[in-house]
């Protein structure tokens, strides 16, 4: 690291270019967490009660299940919110990383539940137990139609965003074992094997571990700071040392400040002395626009200033 970081009077260039919707995503998304939270909680209450009308454990751990995906609904929306407020106090950053931390409690939430399923499938696996098949199948079919409306709501925001890919995982995860459940009720109903019901459970939990390994694997990432995937490290240093006048790219740290915020800075070591604001305009301008990148920070250096290291 060089020793004048005290310079970065040079390269601050206001490099917040606007005009990129894409890094607000979460601002369009209120109306769809409202929807899904509203959605799920009456299917909790309503596949409870029949559960217990019907004698159905699956019914009810289902239940169990969905009001997980409630808490998880209301965290990724939380996060979503709080990253939209301003920063202030000792949080420069404003709160935009509480996406990051809704993603990663989004991914163990999901991975605890994949282990209460798979617990209690494998319970009546070993003693199966005699299932209302009509009733589950009918509040199965009812959980297919509510959590795959819900998961529609977040299909949009998932691409770029891991906080709704997390609300959309949980939705996606629910409307499977949702149809799992009507498939299982379908089978016992024409065979009468009760090993049908656990044995589904099991399928089901294997596709929910595939999913969420991906998510939390993406959201560790970004908990240790790592580029985030969508941006090639690689080729921003090399748009960064073809710039006009730059002899070397050095100190060159790309970080995400959410799930859908990058930040970069990096010291360009100049021998002909600092460009000028609009080369730092331009600069973060490409930054943002090809690179989406749209928080830069650039310190220039003349080539006394430049380390050993450069």
């Amino acid at each position: 690291m060089s020793g004048n970081h005290h310079h970065h009077d040079h390269g601050h260039g206001h490099t917040h270019a606007h005009g990129h919707g894409h890094a607000h995503a979460p601002a369009d998304f209120g109306r769809a967490f409202l929807v899904g939270v509203v959605l799920n909680s009456a299917f909790v209450a309503v596949e409870a009660v029949y559960g217990w009308l019907a004698g159905s454990m699956a019914l009810i751990a289902d239940a169990g299940h969905n009001l997980a995906d409630v808490l998880a609904l209301l965290l990724a929306w939380g996060a979503a919110v709080a990253a939209k407020r301003p920063a202030r106090g000792r949080f420069t950053y404003g709160y935009k990383s509480s996406t990051i931390l809704a993603a990663l409690a989004n991914a163990m939430l999901l991975l605890i539940a994949v282990g209460m399923i798979l617990v209690e499938a494998l319970r009546r696996l070993a003693s199966p137990e005699p299932v209302a098949a009509g009733t589950v199948m009918a509040v199965a079919a009812i959980g297919i139609v509510i959590n795959g409306l819900t998961a529609l709501l977040f299909m949009r925001g998932r691409k770029r965003d891991l906080n709704l890919r997390g609300a959309y995982l949980h939705m996606m995860a629910d409307a499977l074992v949702s149809l799992g459940v009507v498939i299982a009720g379908a089978l016992i109903w024409w065979t009468g094997a009760l090993w049908i019901d656990p044995l589904t459970s099991i399928l089901i939990v294997g596709v929910i571990a595939w999913g969420t390994w991906g998510l939390l694997k993406d959201s560790v990432k970004l908990s240790l700071n790592a580029v985030p995937e969508n941006i090639d490290a690689d080729a921003v240093r090399a748009f960064l040392a073809g710039r006009p006048g730059v002899a070397a790219v050095h100190d060159l740290h790309i970080w995400p400040m959410s799930t859908t915020e990058t930040a970069l800075t990096a010291h360009l070591v100049m021998p002909a002395g600092h460009p000028g604001d609009a080369f730092l305009r331009q600069t973060a301008g490409v930054l943002s626009d090809q690179h989406g990148i749209a928080h830069a920070t650039l310190q220039i250096e003349s080539a006394e200033g430049c380390p050993a290291a450069c």
